[in-house]
């Protein structure tokens, strides 16, 4: 939110208080409290009035400070609030053990600062004259709020607002702030942090996360659920300035130095994602939303996928397997689908897992409808009437998940589901939520927009996880925490290439907000893609982390195109299914480490400036470049410094430098890293499988006295095996440890260009070999 009318004047309506100086200091157990007049105090009258703004600084883990300006604090604190520190399924387990820090004043003389506080590498400071909450790390300021930043603006004589604004250096950029599908860095951009169904071509988002990270080595969390207001380079062209109503601002400066380190902070502070099992990562294949479906519909596209030998590991029943008008009464449309059960018995003895579509707003015709007015389950406005509208399903009610009864009540209708064969929900919708309402917990209405989706996602999260051992959501909005229950997708998007590459940049923003798992529409939402777009889009999706056909009002199964189409969809979903024992391993270190599968580059290279701003390409995992073709044939793309090579042919590209190439559908750029093993497995129909039991590991561009490591990883989570290989001079040496059977090392670029080269295999079950 803007406060201010250009460098001098403040906007109409607008009167602003700037904390002054830092009058006093006390210095507690966990926390320094500075009281900050916001005005210089010059004699004892002075203090006979106000407003005066009370900053605590404290340091909740090592390398992160906690900053909570105050104006009042005698207000009711209604919630609702992000759990902080949660385990990988979003509870929260014993507050940690704060992280040793230490507090002092400095001595007198130039420099002298009122309060230095230490957490690991990362200082805060508070100077004695004139005002600044300055952070140091590495003996340098890496950001501050300088003079005229902490302030309580009041706007219009009764809307209060607190704000602080931070600097930005020359050069550093900023990303995050969720899924947002605008440009990817976030320079000269006003974010709203507010949900919202707008699609992908808008300023709005689906998940918004009131988070970034900067190229100057630190992240930035505003704790709060409610609509923050970020200006990014805006305001002010060398600040964010951030701002909430109210009175109350917390925030926490989070130190890297490396983006990696300042994710890994971040998702400790607020949650890392459940491991998804292996299954889901192949591919889904959806009715799509309006088309016209029953069984013998269904069952036509599962043959076709099987005639065409094309794997296929999940089906989705999208809105209309549930009677129109009647949505959500999670029954089984009896005209469309008599035998349910029966039908999901059957796809599940091809194999399949299954997945069916479910939202939060019950509709009037719904039986649920009366249920839920009855019982109390149902949000309402303040009079007590149940809250209505016709937008979306007519006459339709939210569920209350503020009420432990009607989230109970909700769950219990899903447990139905779930009992006949369904494996996993898809969780639409959750950002129309109003604010005239009164909820059953007492919760501020306006903090709850936001914080609705982690109620609702949590709550299937859990019941899937209670009734089927694993959690698998498709959640469309989220928040803070949303990450721990993965998997989420981009919403809805036009098929046409600026689509998908504006739904790239969501992505590459939400996974660098703390999200490990995203997918995306494949061929686009709204309309039938064309077909050069939907085999480019086809790559793209199979390089995902999770990878689903879905459209609008239309199918998306490729032989409505040609066999080629056929053929692109074949050898990508099998491309994925061979990578599943890297892929895999990346999701474990998603899943303990908070780095995302889906890497913005400068996430693997941020001492690169070219990687700074790149938002067409990606890491998949920390060894594999992909860039998606954003057109029929022709890609740029580029390449950070070393030997790089092509994982399809084997071709060579020594960078740094950019490359425009031409590619066939069954190509796409995906490069290996210098110095990296590629674990492939021995398995193309499937993603879930033994990745330990005739894998290969590929090595690519091995240096001279260099080793490469890698490790195999089992389907809950664990360590199988893991490889080492080591060259020296022109002698390799593979050891293999733990349980990995039937393996062999391939050195590839040794032979011919695209061939792969020496192979090295143990002899009578040995754990190592050489050349």
């Amino acid at each position: 939110m803007k406060f201010t009318d250009g460098n001098w004047m403040m906007r109409k309506g607008v009167r602003a208080a700037y904390a002054a100086e830092a009058y006093e200091v006390r210095a507690g157990a966990e926390e320094v409290t500075v009281l900050a007049p916001t005005s210089n105090i010059r004699h004892r009258g002075d203090t006979l009035g106000g407003p005066v703004l009370t900053v605590r600084l404290s340091a909740p883990m090592d390398g992160v400070i906690r900053v909570r300006i105050s104006h009042f604090e005698g207000g009711v604190d209604r919630g609702p609030h992000f759990k902080l520190f949660p385990d990988a399924e979003g509870r929260t387990p014993s507050p940690p053990t704060p992280s040793p820090s230490s507090a002092h004043t400095s001595e007198e003389g130039e420099g002298a600062h009122a309060v230095i506080l230490t957490s690991g590498p990362l200082s805060v400071r508070v100077p004695k004259t004139g005002w600044a909450i300055e952070f140091v790390a590495d003996g340098k300021v890496i950001t501050r709020s300088p003079g005229r930043s902490t302030a309580l603006m009041t706007v219009d004589e009764d809307k209060k607002y607190i704000q602080d604004q931070l600097l930005l250096g020359v050069g550093e950029n900023v990303y995050g702030l969720g899924e947002r599908f605008t440009a990817f860095v976030k320079n000269g951009q006003t974010v709203d942090i507010w949900n919202q169904d707008g699609g992908t071509n808008s300023e709005q988002a689906y998940k918004n996360i009131p988070f970034y990270l900067t190229s100057g080595g630190y992240g930035v969390f505003v704790n709060d659920p409610g609509p923050v207001s970020f200006e990014v380079g805006t305001e002010r062209t060398s600040r964010v300035s951030f701002s909430v109503p109210g009175d109350v601002l917390e925030y926490f400066v989070i130190y890297g130095p490396t983006p990696k380190e300042v994710l890994r902070k971040y998702t400790a502070l607020t949650g890392r994602p459940a491991l998804p099992p292996a299954w889901s990562f192949g591919l889904w294949l959806s009715t799509s939303f309006t088309t016209n479906y029953d069984e013998a519909t269904v069952t036509s596209f599962i043959q076709g996928m099987e005639d065409r030998d094309l794997p296929l590991h999940v089906f989705h029943y999208d809105c209309f397997w549930m009677k129109a008008f009647h949505w959500t009464d999670l029954e089984w449309d009896p005209a469309m689908f008599p035998d349910p059960a029966g039908m999901l018995r059957r796809l599940k003895a091809r194999g399949l897992k299954i997945c069916t579509w479910i939202n939060p707003y019950i509709a009037q015709a719904s039986k649920l409808f009366e249920e839920g007015k009855k019982g109390g389950f149902l949000m309402k406005r303040p009079n007590g009437d149940v809250w209505q509208w016709d937008m979306w399903q007519p006459g339709m009610g939210i569920v209350d998940f503020t009420n432990p009864a009607a989230t109970k009540w909700f769950q219990g209708k899903l447990a139905e589901v779930i009992d006949i064969g369904v494996d996993a929900l898809k969780t639409d919708f959750g950002e129309r939520i109003p604010t005239d309402v009164a909820y059953h917990d007492g919760s501020d209405p306006v903090r709850m927009h936001n914080y609705y989706t982690q109620l609702y996602n949590q709550a299937v999260f859990d019941l899937l996880k209670e009734k089927t051992g694993e959690g698998v959501l498709f959640a469309r909005s989220a928040t803070v925490g949303g990450q721990c229950f993965p998997v989420h997708w981009g919403g809805d998007c036009w098929s046409d290439f600026e689509a998908m590459a504006e739904s790239l940049r969501g992505g590459l923003s939400l996974c660098l907000s703390g999200f490990g798992f995203w997918s995306h529409d494949i061929g686009g939402f709204e309309g039938l893609p064309p077909e050069a777009l939907y085999k480019r889009w086809v790559a793209f999706g199979l390089l995902s982390s999770h990878s689903r056909l879905h459209g609008s009002g239309s199918f998306r199964v490729p032989w409505q195109y040609s066999d080629e189409a056929c053929d692109t969809l074949r050898f990508f979903t099998k491309l994925k299914c061979r990578l599943m024992p890297y892929l895999f391993g990346a999701a474990v270190e998603a899943h303990e480490q908070g780095m995302p599968v889906m890497r913005a580059m400068l996430l693997e290279f941020p001492a690169d400036p070219a990687a700074h701003t790149l938002d067409r390409q990606y890491m998949l995992g920390e060894s594999l470049l992909v860039a998606p073709v954003f057109s029929d044939h022709e890609v740029e793309y580029y390449v950070p410094a070393g030997r790089w090579t092509s994982f399809l042919s084997g071709e060579e590209i020594v960078g740094p430098k950019w490359v425009r190439e031409t590619h066939g559908f069954l190509s796409v750029p995906l490069l290996v890293r210098p110095n990296s093993i590629i674990s492939v497995g021995a398995v193309d129909q499937r993603p879930d499988y033994d990745f330990a039991d005739g894998v290969t590991f590929e090595v690519f561009a091995l240096d001279d006295g260099v080793t490469a490591t890698a490790v195999v990883p089992t389907m809950s989570g664990g360590i199988a095996g893991t490889v080492s290989v080591t060259r020296t001079g022109e002698r390799y040496e593979a050891k293999v440890d733990g349980d990995v059977k039937n393996w062999s090392v391939v050195l590839v670029g040794l032979g011919e260009a695209g061939t792969r080269g020496l192979a090295l295999r143990p002899e009578g079950g040995a754990s190592s070999a050489s050349n």
